[in-house]
């Protein structure tokens, strides 16, 4: 993920990160490959199952790769996690998992197979690139231990990286401050909480 570098704002030089995209569909694997293209990565690999995946992950070294989860036989999450385990060049590369679902049991599957996000479908460039710069700005370990091997997993209440839309756990101060309004009184209290009659 060497590639994956950030400037101070938003912007992000993709043209020499080395992108390996993963679609069972044809034509959804061209529209994605453009998209990219569109981004500016200039270096893209496409690659229509897994196992032409896992051969291309271990002859090339892959900055990012973009895996749609509904593969045909070893899906993406399986695909991921083998990658993890393996020996590859390119274990340590980013990755995106792309699905229909994005229920919890999903994003927990996406999480622990070792992906850095999941994204919904259908996509759009701004989300992608999005998620794209978070990862470039992002600082999680990668971790190896017997049964899980990725980017640490303990940064759901840390929020996004700093200088990226979105609610931190630091982003309130610790302290709440004086009022800046009058107290409202007990009897505009006791109007707010008494039942009120609707009539439909």
């Amino acid at each position: 993920m060497t590639n994956l570098i950030a400037g101070r704002h938003s912007k992000l030089n993709l043209e020499k990160v080395a992108v390996l995209l993963v679609q069972h569909n044809k034509a959804e694997l061209d529209i994605l490959s453009q998209t990219m293209a569109g981004l500016g990565v200039w270096s893209t690999r496409k690659c229509v199952g897994a196992s032409e995946a896992q051969h291309i992950a271990s002859a090339h070294e892959i900055d990012l790769m973009v895996v749609e989860a509904n593969l045909p036989g070893v899906d993406g999450y399986d695909l991921v996690r083998e990658l993890r385990r393996s020996q590859s060049v390119s274990r340590r590369a980013a990755v995106i998992i792309l699905s229909g679902h994005t229920a919890k049991r999903d994003v927990e599957r996406a999480r622990d197979c070792g992906a850095n996000f999941i994204l919904a479908k259908p996509i759009t460039p701004n989300v992608l690139f999005d998620r794209i710069l978070w990862l470039a700005r992002e600082r999680r370990a990668f971790v190896d231990c017997d049964s899980y091997s990725g980017p640490d997993r303990r940064f759901r209440k840390l929020g996004p990286p700093a200088g990226t839309a979105g609610r931190r756990r630091d982003d309130l101060p610790a302290e709440v401050g004086a009022a800046t309004q009058p107290n409202l009184s007990q009897d505009d209290i006791n109007a707010m909480l008494k039942p009120q009659k609707v009539s439909l």
